[in-house]
């Protein structure tokens, strides 16, 4: 081609002509191959620089529109997920659409943005990792015409994955970019939605003819208090902020967290005196001791207020059903203590008025903390179902008399060493119904020793063997906790200062986590300890205790027992 673009006719162009042209492609063909690898190598080190640099991150994603013919109101669920471990990562962004394809606040049409927080370099190092959307169809039990069906009932439609691992390592940074995520229809309207999202992410091949989400996602350095303040034309107060379901690597003093997630995982039901098999609803609510409802507690998703009462996506006629629905419970920490969540199952009807006269034929609870004043543990539980009395269930203090899990009965069957007879005023069902549970708090541990330790007033007693239990915690509860251990010990050497008794032990107790942070495996958490130094300590007058203990180290190194203590405080 010529300078102007023309291409050239060979025919009436010199040889010579000819071979300048070609070695100016060339020329201009090799510029360009360099001027890519360049950019990729900047890349490559500018994304080096970030992992090794920052500890925090945040995603930024924006949905720009959602293409789909439903027919009825939707609901969009959008989370991280990991295909290799199975779990998600974050909690859920929740869109809501409307019959006619348009968001429900129609101020937020094309712009609906979301920033998943929290996220560490582990958890962008993932070997893969997913943007899955979970897409709810909420109206009748079936997509037909009919006046006298049942509307209001969640049912599954499909889903949309789109795989962000080179956006998480860094490797594309495109803010403008709008990714196209096709969208895939569930089977029937009855296959589990992780089911389905799993058989996608395997196939990579999915036939949407046209339909799906377009968003554009961009990685961004630093926590939320950091990107609000480096990056303020990114996030303002539309932005919806997404947790990530654990803790970032660092916590910092001052950061208070108390969310409880609660999965519903799957369950078996009895189809009594049915034909078929029930087409089940969990009812989801927390309640305080009095049976009274918390009011506005659980959150299905970021971006809306709390519910207080939460329904699943019901399953035709299926008698396992797989729900893996994951909600967030959040209730002030003083109130933790005196709450449960309940359970109710119910057979929903296509017809309206069948489906009226559906009581509950299920009933399930759990307490929120154990009666040693932990947490309720994370990981896996599976719930007793008990028939429904109405007038009982009403009455919290009927049903919290009963066991709640089948590992409470197995634990009084080995106590008393006697098999378990249900003898309660609730009659129990042959149904079962599994949740999991995860508990992200600052304030509520589920180890019962670092919970003595930060309860130690109530039992003064035996503080002697809460401080030398301390140091047989795992590292990362204690980190978890810093200020308030840290805290806590130092309260109890100035609230002891008359005597020494408890001295060396909390001296013991201080040299222990200060070696933990120089760990290699908690060493990012040194500006944590850093910061409780300058801006949080004040027990101005321990020093003149903790230099006693060392004096007296010191003294009396030729001692074998105190010689390794010595050594460790001296590290």
């Amino acid at each position: 081609r010529d300078e102007a673009g023309n291409m050239l006719d060979p025919d009436r162009t010199s040889t010579v002509t000819l071979f300048r042209a070609h070695e100016t492609a060339s020329r201009s063909v090799d510029d360009r191959i360099q001027e890519e690898k360049t950019r990729l190598q900047n890349l490559e080190m500018r994304r080096q620089t970030l992992f090794s640099s920052v500890h925090t991150y945040s995603l930024l994603m924006n949905l720009k529109n959602f293409v789909c013919n439903i027919g009825e109101d939707a609901e969009l669920l959008m989370s991280l997920y990991d295909p290799e471990q199975s779990e998600f990562i974050s909690e859920n962004f929740l869109v809501r659409w409307d019959s006619m394809g348009m968001p429900k606040e129609i101020e937020k049409l094309n712009n609906l943005p979301a920033l998943f927080t929290d996220l560490s370099s582990s958890d962008l190092m993932r070997q893969r990792l997913y943007l899955v959307c979970q897409i709810i169809r909420v109206g009748s039990m079936e997509l037909k015409e009919g006046k006298k069906q049942t509307f209001g009932l969640r049912r599954p439609f499909g889903v949309a994955v789109m795989d962000i691992t080179d956006i998480a390592h860094g490797k594309i940074d495109d803010e403008d970019k709008q990714h196209f995520i096709p969208f895939h229809q569930v089977i029937g309207e009855n296959e589990p939605l992780m089911a389905v999202f799993n058989k996608v992410i395997a196939t990579r091949e999915v036939n949407h003819k046209g339909q799906g989400l377009f968003v554009t996602l961009k990685l961004l350095p630093g926590d939320l208090i950091q990107v609000r303040k480096d990056f303020p034309h990114f996030v303002d107060r539309s932005t919806a902020i997404v947790r990530k379901m654990g803790f970032p690597e660092i916590i910092l003093p001052g950061n208070v967290r108390n969310d409880i997630y609660v999965t519903l995982l799957q369950g078996e039901f009895d189809r009594g005196k049915k034909k078929t098999p029930k087409n089940v609803e969990v009812i989801l609510s927390v309640h305080d001791d009095e049976g009274n409802p918390i009011e506005k507690a659980i959150f299905p998703g970021a971006g809306y207020d709390g519910i207080t009462e939460y329904r699943s996506v019901i399953y035709y006629q299926v008698k396992q059903p797989c729900w893996n629905e994951t909600v967030k419970v959040t209730i002030p920490i003083e109130d933790v203590c005196r709450c449960h969540l309940r359970v109710m199952f119910r057979h929903r009807s296509s017809q309206d008025s069948r489906d009226k006269s559906e009581k509950p034929f299920g009933m399930a609870f759990v307490r929120l903390m154990r009666g040693d004043g932990t947490t309720l543990k994370d990981g896996k539980h599976e719930l007793i179902v008990y028939k429904v009395d109405v007038k009982k269930v009403e009455d919290a203090k009927v049903y919290l008399t009963l066991p709640a899990t089948w590992a409470e009965v197995e634990e009084k069957e080995k106590q008393t060493g006697k098999q378990f007879h249900h003898s309660g005023a609730i009659p129990m069902t042959k149904d079962s119904f599994q949740i999991a549970m995860l508990t992200c708090s600052t304030k509520l541990t589920q180890n019962v020793d670092l919970l003595g330790l930060l309860n130690w007033r109530s039992n003064p007693e035996d503080l002697q063997q809460i401080l030398q239990r301390l140091m047989e915690v795992e590292g990362g509860e204690i980190v978890k906790f810093l200020q308030d251990t840290l805290d806590a010990l130092f309260n109890i050497m100035m609230e002891t200062s008359e005597k020494d008794t408890y001295d060396t032990l909390v001296f013991n107790a201080l040299v222990f986590i200060i070696n933990l942070i120089g760990d290699i495996k908690f060493q990012h958490f040194n500006p944590v300890l850093e910061t409780y130094i300058n801006k949080h300590f004040s027990a101005t007058l321990a020093y003149m205790k903790l230099t006693k203990v060392l004096n007296y180290y010191v003294g009396h190194a030729e001692e074998p027992t105190l010689t390794e203590r010595l050594y460790a405080a001296l590290k």
